[in-house]
């Protein structure tokens, strides 16, 4: 029997599922928001006293962070890494710039009244995350006075991973944090779990569906987030090659891979790199499967995704 938990956090609805033969729900189910609130507190860069937003008001000085922190802000460098630089959490001044200064649902005139005009490439020679220190011992991190951080999408991705680890004592879990979906293990029959890609251009359907019995998969695109600064068509998805929203040809980039933070981070990369570029990249990745969805409708996928369709 499959135990449901709708909610929301982090500005997403969420959904969280157990698979277990007694008809009540595990405990650990009920406990998955309070999770979330938690992490929020940690890491929302809307909530003035959380720590990211104190880390972020605090320049030239160590500041220690918790463990949940400090492991998103290792998977981030991780993913900045993995992506050459494409998904780093040193975006935050220009998602600002380009509108998203405050909660997504505040946003609901679709019109952003930043006053802040101009921005800049976010590196070039120097990249800004390499200017920002940390101490492995005592769990410290320094930021200089110009960088601000945003864990953005790596932190839903964290998120849903930590959940599904702790769910899975309980049974097969599924953990769907906004799209960032974390998978435990096989269903209790060893069948997989079936998750939909959404169509962008009529998003009560499916275009197709996914067979997964393990890892994760995220999906990055300029569909839904996405507001008016002037007579410009912002979204929040920011190029750090420009410092502005990407100009890309792809609308979705839906990525399967091993964890849901490596699908999270691949499926922001993609969708920077455009269709062509995005394509051949994960062709280069044999742990990577990936199904984009093009501003004109096309939809393409390479070749390992055929094993989940």
């Amino acid at each position: 029997m499959l135990h449901r938990l709708p909610f929301r956090a982090m500005g997403c609805q969420m959904l969280a599922i157990v698979e277990q033969d007694s008809e009540n729900a595990p405990d650990t189910v009920a406990r998955v928001p309070n999770w979330f609130e938690g992490w929020e507190q940690v890491l929302s860069r809307f909530r003035h006293d959380s720590e990211l937003s104190i880390l972020n008001r605090t320049a030239d000085q160590f500041v220690p962070v918790s463990q949940a922190f400090w492991e998103v802000f290792q998977a981030s460098l991780q993913a900045d890494r993995s992506t050459g630089g494409l998904v780093t959490p040193t975006v935050l001044e220009a998602i600002e710039i380009a509108g998203y200064d405050r909660p997504f649902n505040e946003l609901s005139t679709g019109v952003s009244y930043s006053n802040s005009q101009n921005v800049t490439k976010l590196w070039s020679e120097v990249h800004p995350l390499s200017m920002v220190l940390c101490d492995e011992i005592s769990h410290s991190i320094c930021l200089p006075p110009n960088i601000r951080l945003d864990f953005g999408g790596i932190a839903k991705g964290w998120a849903a991973h930590q959940t599904a680890e702790r769910l899975k004592a309980s049974g097969p879990a599924l953990m769907n944090a906004g799209g960032d979906i974390a998978i435990s293990g096989p269903r209790q029959n060893n069948e997989p779990w079936l998750v939909g890609i959404s169509n962008p251009f009529e998003p009560e359907q499916d275009l197709a569906t996914l067979h997964l019995r393990s890892g994760g998969v995220a999906t990055s695109g300029k569909d839904r987030r996405h507001w008016i600064k002037g007579s410009v068509l912002n979204h929040h998805i920011i190029d750090p090659r420009t410092g502005q929203p990407a100009l890309t040809d792809i609308l979705t980039a839906t990525v399967i891979a091993p964890t849901v933070i490596e699908a999270e981070a691949a499926a922001k990369s993609v969708f920077l790199l455009g269709s062509g570029a995005g394509l051949d990249w994960l062709e280069a990745d044999t742990g990577l499967a990936g199904v984009l969805v093009l501003d004109d409708g096309q939809v393409i996928a390479n070749r390992r995704a055929e094993e989940y369709l």
